[in-house]
C-alpha cells in the first residue's frame, strides 16, 4: 500500500512538532501546567507568570508554544514539549494556619488595618509559605491601591463623591480575597496597581 504524498507524521518522542502546525487545547494546557510549575518555584514573578499564561492560552501553532517552553527549559524544551503526563506540582496543598494567614492578609482591612496588615504577615509568613506570600502581595498591592486612590481622589469633586463607593467595594474584595485564601484558591483584584513584586 503506498503512502500519500504530502502527508505529515505525527512527530516522535523529543522531536518538535512543525512550527506551523495548530495546537490543541490539550497542547496549550500541557504547556500551562509548566508554566504554574516555574512560577511555584519562583522562577518568575507575577507579570511575567501573567504574560506566560496569556501566550500559551492563545496560542495557535507550535511556533507560538516553543519559546515560552525555551525560556523555561533552555535545550531540552523540545523533549519537555512533546505530549507527556503534566508534571506534577511542586508546591503542596497549603495547610490550614497558612489559609488563615493568607486570608488574614485579605481580611485585616475591616479591622482598620491597611497595608499594614498584608505587608507584616508578607514579611512573616510570607517567608517561609509561598501561599501566603501570594495572598499578602496581592493583598498589598490592592490595598496600597485603594489608599493612593483615597489620597489623590477629594482633590476632585467627583472623587469626594466615589470615594465612599470605592472603600465599600474594596472591602467586599478582600472579603472575597479571604474566603478566597480559606478555600485553597488564587484571587486577583481588579484594577490594581501592583507596585510590590
Amino acid at each position: 500500500m503506498a503512502i500519500m504524498a504530502g502527508v505529515p507524521k505525527t512527530p516522535g518522542p523529543g522531536q518538535a512538532p512543525p512550527a506551523h502546525l495548530r495546537v490543541t487545547n490539550q497542547d496549550r494546557e500541557h504547556v500551562v501546567e509548566h508554566v504554574k510549575v516555574a512560577y511555584a518555584e519562583g522562577r518568575f514573578d507575577e507579570l511575567e507568570f501573567d504574560d506566560r499564561l496569556e501566550r500559551a492560552m492563545t496560542a495557535r501553532t507550535h511556533g507560538d508554544l516553543m519559546p515560552i517552553m525555551s525560556e523555561l527549559y533552555g535545550t531540552q524544551a523540545v523533549a519537555r514539549l512533546s505530549p507527556l503526563p503534566p508534571p506534577v506540582r511542586s508546591e503542596r496543598a497549603p495547610e490550614s494556619n497558612e489559609r488563615l494567614g493568607a486570608a488574614a492578609a485579605h481580611l485585616l482591612v475591616l479591622l482598620g488595618i491597611p497595608v499594614v496588615g498584608p505587608l507584616i504577615l508578607l514579611l512573616t509568613g510570607g517567608k517561609t509559605s509561598p501561599y501566603i506570600r501570594r495572598h499578602a502581595l496581592e493583598a498589598l498591592n490592592f490595598q496600597i491601591t485603594l489608599v493612593g486612590a483615597s489620597v489623590l481622589l477629594p482633590l476632585t469633586i467627583i472623587g469626594v463623591v466615589l470615594l465612599p463607593v470605592i472603600w465599600v467595594v474594596g472591602i467586599v474584595l478582600a472579603i472575597v480575597g479571604g474566603v478566597s485564601a480559606l478555600s485553597e484558591g488564587t484571587f486577583r483584584y481588579p484594577m490594581t496597581i501592583r507596585l510590590v513584586k
